[in-house]
């Protein structure tokens, strides 16, 4: 018996984004209310980028964000987008190195 091309299963595939916050355990330490309130504000761009971009976000922990879009082209667009989101969200924020 064979079976016809269409009803073979294909497995899906898929691209995955990972985000965190560098820095994050020490940002904590030293202005937790601060640190909270930045990343709300962060996530809130990233999952509006990640919607416009076809992205599911699968997780959250913390300051970590796992999305998973259906191509390579939207998970990289949307990966540039934020980047650059969040550089104009930081500009005059000053950077803390350590």
């Amino acid at each position: 018996m064979f079976v016809a091309e269409a009803e073979v299963a294909r497995p899906a595939l898929a691209a995955i984004f990972a985000a965190d916050v560098a820095g994050y355990s020490r940002l904590m330490g030293q202005d937790e209310v601060g640190t909270l309130r930045t990343l709300a504000a962060h996530r809130e761009i990233m999952d509006r980028l990640i919607g416009e971009h076809r992205g599911r976000i699968a997780n959250t922990a913390g300051d970590s964000v796992l999305a998973e879009f259906p191509s390579v082209v939207d998970a990289v667009q949307c990966a540039v987008q934020v980047q650059q989101a969040l550089a104009e969200a930081n500009e005059g924020v000053p950077k803390i190195v350590g």
